[in-house]
C-alpha cells in the first residue's frame, strides 16, 4: 500500500471512530449540547435547582450557569464579548439599559419577561449587635448607632447595592428623619462591600458583622433572622411605585431611582444555542420553574410579564402577558 494509501485510511479510520464515539455518546445521553446561563447572584440557589432537573429531563444538555452582580453579567455579554444563551437579572431595567441602547451602537436583545419578585431587608445572627432588640419598630434608629457593622453589595455593579441605598433614601422620608441615610451607609463603608452580598454571608455568621443588606429571598433561603420592613421602603409592591421613585442612588452608572424589585430574563440575539434557549426559559416560567423560585422565597406574578409581547418569540408568548402600564 502506497505512503497515500495509508493516511487515505488513516483519515477514514478517525473519522469512522469520531462517528462511532459521538453515537454511542448519543446512545449512553451524554450531554451533546453546552447551555450558557449568566445570571444574578441571588438566583443561584433556585436556578441550580432548575438546571439539575432541566438537564435530568433533558441529558443531551449540559448548563454552565455563572452567578455575579447583574451589571456584572450583562457586562460579560457587552464589554467582554462572552455568548450568552441566557441572561438574568436583579432589575428588570438592566436589560433595556445594556441590551437594547447596545454599545456602541448594537443590540443584544429587545425583549425580556418578567418572572419574580423580591423584597429588600436585613438579615442577622443571635450574635448580632442589638440581636435582643432590634424589629420593624426601631431598626432604623439601631442600625444608624456607631459601631455596628453592616455588609451589603456595590451600588455600581449589583442591584442589591443600589437597591439598598434606595431603600435608606425611602425610609428617612417614611420615618421623617433627615440624615438616616447617610447614617446608616456609614456603618456599611467599602471595606463591608462586596460584588454580591452573597458574598458576604460567612462575614455575618462568623461575627464579622451584625447585618446584612439582602433579599428576602436568601434570608428565607439561609433561614436568617430578618426584619420586616414596610412594604412603602421594600421595593416589594408596585403599587408603591410612585413613593419608591424618591428613593435615588447616586453610580458609577448613573442616578438610579428606586422601583419594585422584579427579576427578568432574556435571551440574546447572538444566543449559540438559541432552541435549547427557548426550552429552558419555557421551563422556567412554567409550573415547575415557578414552584422551585416559590419553594426559594421568591414572589411571583400570577403570569411572567413582557416587556413587548410581540417581540418575545413566539414560543414564549402563551407565558407571558404584558407588563403594565405606568399610572
Amino acid at each position: 500500500m502506497t505512503r497515500y494509501a495509508h493516511a487515505c485510511h488513516r483519515i477514514l479510520a478517525s473519522s469512522a471512530l469520531a462517528l462511532l464515539t459521538a453515537g454511542a455518546q448519543q446512545a449512553a445521553g451524554a450531554p451533546t449540547v453546552t447551555l450558557t446561563i449568566f445570571a444574578a447572584g441571588t438566583l443561584a440557589a433556585p436556578f441550580r435547582q432548575i438546571d439539575d432537573a432541566f438537564m435530568r429531563a433533558h441529558p443531551e444538555v449540559k448548563i454552565e450557569a455563572q452567578f455575579g452582580g447583574s451589571v456584572k453579567m450583562v457586562k460579560q455579554v457587552t464589554e467582554l464579548h462572552r455568548q450568552a444563551d441566557v441572561v438574568a437579572v436583579a432589575d428588570y431595567s438592566v436589560i433595556p439599559k445594556y441590551f437594547f441602547a447596545g454599545q456602541g451602537g448594537k443590540a443584544y436583545a429587545d425583549w425580556y419577561a418578567g418572572f419574580a419578585t423580591n423584597a429588600v431587608t436585613f438579615v442577622y445572627t443571635g450574635h448580632s449587635r442589638f440581636a435582643d432588640r432590634i424589629g420593624s419598630h426601631n431598626w432604623y434608629e439601631l442600625l444608624a448607632q456607631p459601631g455596628v457593622q453592616i455588609g451589603r453589595s456595590n451600588p455600581d455593579t449589583d442591584p442589591s447595592g443600589y437597591q439598598t441605598v434606595q431603600t435608606l433614601e425611602l425610609a428617612e422620608r417614611y420615618y421623617h428623619r433627615p440624615g438616616l441615610a447617610e447614617k446608616i451607609l456609614a456603618n456599611a463603608p467599602k471595606t463591608n462591600m462586596r460584588d454580591t452580598e452573597t458574598e458576604l454571608i460567612a462575614a455575618l455568621e462568623s461575627g464579622q458583622i451584625d447585618y446584612l443588606a439582602i433579599y428576602r429571598s436568601d434570608a428565607r433561603q439561609h433561614k436568617f433572622k430578618y426584619l420586616e420592613l414596610p412594604p412603602e421602603i421594600d421595593l416589594s409592591d408596585a403599587k408603591h411605585s410612585g413613593f419608591y421613585a424618591q428613593g435615588v442612588a447616586h453610580t458609577a452608572n448613573g442616578e438610579l431611582t428606586g422601583k419594585p424589585i422584579v427579576y427578568a430574563v432574556t435571551i440574546p440575539f447572538d444566543a449559540p444555542n438559541r432552541e435549547w434557549a427557548l426550552k429552558w426559559v419555557q421551563f422556567l416560567l412554567g409550573p415547575d420553574g415557578r414552584k422551585v423560585m416559590a419553594a426559594s422565597g421568591f414572589g411571583a406574578p400570577a403570569q411572567a410579564l413582557a416587556s413587548d409581547v410581540a417581540k418575545v418569540p413566539a414560543e414564549l408568548r402563551p407565558m407571558v402577558s404584558a407588563w403594565p402600564k405606568s399610572p
